[in-house]
């Protein structure tokens, strides 16, 4: 949990859900340097990393933007600013979870 808190954020009071670590980590009976240690471990494991999309909450999917991320034609573009059909094609394609605009 400590390690899924971090890549979504959960210590960060701008965000939803908003929870500060101490208190995760005593909602579990743990010590917050033990789970520290222990989400590094699991981290590395799975290789989390912040924002890492495969482990983001879909209540703060639209607020990354490593998901809307794609090289076309050499350039890196942000997927949402793109026309309609070209977010079509990515969805299609499995490279973004939905049509910005569609949400």
């Amino acid at each position: 949990m400590y390690a899924l808190g971090q890549t979504n954020f959960l210590s960060d009071k701008a965000t939803q859900p908003y929870m500060i670590m101490a208190d995760l980590c005593a909602a579990f009976g743990v010590a917050q340097s033990t789970a520290s240690a222990k989400a590094r471990v699991v981290s590395e494991a799975l290789r989390i990393t912040v924002m890492d999309p495969a482990w983001t909450l879909p209540s703060l999917i639209n607020g990354n933007p490593l998901i809307w991320l794609a090289q076309i034609n050499g350039v890196l573009v942000d997927l949402r600013s793109m026309p309609k059909e070209i977010q079509v094609l990515a969805y299609e394609q499995g490279a973004i979870p939905c049509i910005p605009g569609d949400r």
